[in-house]
């Protein structure tokens, strides 16, 4: 699934199409996770898009009176190509059509979505949303706050969305790896400065792989086609049984909140 990274790096890659006219928007399926808005077409053609921008793992293209949002769910891409270009996939459902070029959305399993708003910050797959990670508002303290009232698991903790926002399966681990802390251990016992420790290995784990161009798993790539390399520097997600790169000791697989989970349970406590 494309994670905070991945979609931060599709966000970059068509960053071009701002202050670009978004001509029309060619729906080939309107049945995706949800049901594409029937006025959609309408309320987007003709518009420039004023800004691209990313909120947890939605890319917004906003326009001069609605926001259009694109979620990529389990498998869905996008896939920049001359306007002229013929050339179609299979799950290619949706095309927001400009002057020279086109942006296709592509999704195999339709658990991605469409949406357009008048104000995306009411919208109800966005208005519960948690901190953004990479905002100087997520710091120590207030994860701290956060841990002080919940009995869940750490790992849980940050992935839940209406906490924090972008954290998935891989940046977790990958986090709690690098902060030495236990996937298992309990929110309520995480000190200050773990706490220090975890949020800054969230923000280093996210920057580096968004830089890396995020973590090609199976088949994501970004719009422009390049190819996620993040995964060439994983820790301990997918790891299981190899040896761990500070210690020695076998990494562990485990499953939290029904996701696997890696850790060693030497170098983590």
């Amino acid at each position: 699934m494309p994670e905070l990274p991945e979609v931060e790096t599709t966000v970059r890659a068509i960053s071009s199409f701002k202050n670009k006219k978004l001509e029309k928007v060619i729906i080939h399926n309107r049945n995706l996770r949800w049901k594409i808005e029937k006025d959609l077409e309408d309320l987007s053609a003709n518009k420039k898009i004023l800004n691209i921008s990313r909120r947890a793992k939605y890319i917004l293209m906003q326009l001069s009176d609605h926001c259009l949002m694109i979620h990529l769910g389990m498998s869905g891409k996008l896939r920049i190509q001359k306007r002229k270009d013929n050339f179609f996939k299979k799950h290619d459902h949706v095309e927001f059509i400009f002057k020279n070029e086109k942006i296709i959305f592509n999704d195999v399993r339709r658990f991605g979505s469409i949406h357009i708003t008048k104000d995306v910050n009411k919208h109800p797959l966005i208005e519960n949303l948690g901190i953004e990670p990479l905002s100087k508002n997520f710091n120590k303290n207030y994860l701290y706050k956060l841990c002080n009232h919940s009995d869940l698991d750490i790992k849980k903790l940050i992935m839940d969305q209406k906490k924090i926002v972008g954290v998935g399966n891989i940046y977790a681990s990958e986090s709690l790896f690098i902060s030495s802390i236990s996937p298992l251990r309990k929110a309520k016992k995480i000190k200050l400065e773990d706490c220090d420790k975890l949020v800054k290995a969230i923000k280093k784990i996210l920057r580096y792989a968004i830089k890396m161009g995020g973590t090609t798993l199976r088949d994501f790539y970004s719009a422009d086609g390049s190819e996620g390399y993040f995964k060439l520097k994983l820790n301990v997600y997918g790891l299981e049984n190899e040896a761990c790169k500070r210690c020695g000791q076998k990494i562990k697989k485990i499953v939290v909140g029904q996701r696997s989970t890696f850790y060693c349970s030497s170098c983590q406590s």
